[in-house]
């Protein structure tokens, strides 16, 4: 058989068809203009890679990315789950991080012993360091001892340290120990409506306690006027959200009438599991609205950030938990504003 038959076959059964591909021109390289003309319709918000560049970028240069607006009033959250590990110290720090780069201000209140917040926000607190045991035990004012966070503008810090695991014992004999650091925040001249305080105030307080519902946590509940409970989306974590809703209620009957529960944040989301979206669905059933939209998805990220003494809202502004933490905190602005 000659080549020129088998040519001929070959182009028979391609439908005449050569199968040799073609040599391809190397092309011009673009010009500045060509390239702005060929992405005129085109909207670098729409793609997660630009927004996670655009984050990185504005957080590297301290720039709000946000400027949303602010409450009339200072609103007093407190961070509470007695049930340790779902989040509750992340959640704390990173919310109140993400809470600056939407142009608000933020105080931190460490309730914790362990004094992880203020680990993770980069502030001092070795034992003797003024802190909230102060606060609480000595009645020391908050403007006092408050420390401004390092790594975000428009965020000031109480420490916890060692010291504060004895206050508990301390407190016991104290008249009306439950009142404390409502009347600590009270006198507070940045703390108030922006009729009687001015811009100079600030916009959110976040409580965060230790994972217990002792004397600790009592302060923060007679304090607060919402309450945020992040919940991991494991079955255990929602033994237990029972007691916890009772002392709420308990609080809310006897020294607190204003306390509410507010929001509900889903953290540590695996959306590859059944579990996890079995645990969202019934607490989104259980708690309705109170549920923010945004689930924090469980992100190696945001469990490094801390061993560097920074939020993952700094330490990789554009990594999925940076992003959702920041989505989650947009919610509590705008839900806010219009309730």
């Amino acid at each position: 058989m000659t080549e020129d038959h088998v040519s001929r076959e070959t182009d028979a059964a391609t439908g005449g068809v050569s199968r040799e591909t073609p040599p391809v021109a190397p092309s011009a390289p673009l010009t500045a203009a060509q390239l702005a003309e060929r992405a005129a319709g085109f909207d670098d918000d729409l793609t997660p890679l630009a927004r996670a560049a655009q984050a990185t970028v504005m957080v590297r240069a301290g720039i709000p990315q946000e400027q949303l607006s602010r409450p009339q009033e200072t609103r007093v959250f407190v961070v509470a789950n007695q049930k340790g590990g779902v989040g509750k110290t992340t959640s704390t720090v990173n919310l109140a991080a993400a809470l600056t780069q939407l142009g608000q201000r933020v105080l931190v209140i460490d309730l914790d012993p362990q004094g992880n917040a203020s680990t993770a926000l980069n502030i001092e607190h070795r034992q003797g360091t003024p802190s909230s045991y102060e606060l609480l035990v000595d009645g020391v004012a908050i403007a006092d001892i408050s420390q401004p966070c390092p790594d975000a503008s428009g965020l000031w810090v109480v420490p916890a340290t060692i010291d504060l695991a004895g206050a508990e014992i301390e407190l016991v004999s104290v008249v009306a120990r439950e009142q404390r650091l409502k009347k600590a925040l009270d006198a507070h001249p940045r703390i108030g409506t922006a009729a009687e305080v001015g811009e100079d105030r600030f916009d959110y307080v976040f409580i965060d306690c230790p994972p217990s519902l002792g004397l600790l946590t009592l302060n923060a509940l007679v304090a607060g006027a919402e309450m945020l409970i992040p919940i991991q989306a494991e079955y255990y974590a929602l033994e237990g959200l029972g007691q916890l809703l009772a002392t709420v209620d308990m609080v809310r009957a006897h020294l607190n009438p204003e306390l509410a529960v507010s929001t509900i944040v889903l953290t540590m989301y695996d959306a590859r599991t059944r579990l996890a979206a079995g645990v969202a669905t019934e607490v989104r059933e259980h708690f309705g609205d109170q549920v923010l939209k945004t689930a924090i998805p469980r992100s190696v990220r945001v469990s490094e950030a801390p061993s560097y003494g920074q939020t993952v809202m700094t330490y990789d502004p554009g990594s999925p938990g940076a992003l959702s933490y920041l989505e989650a905190a947009r919610e509590i602005v705008v839900r806010g504003s219009l309730s």
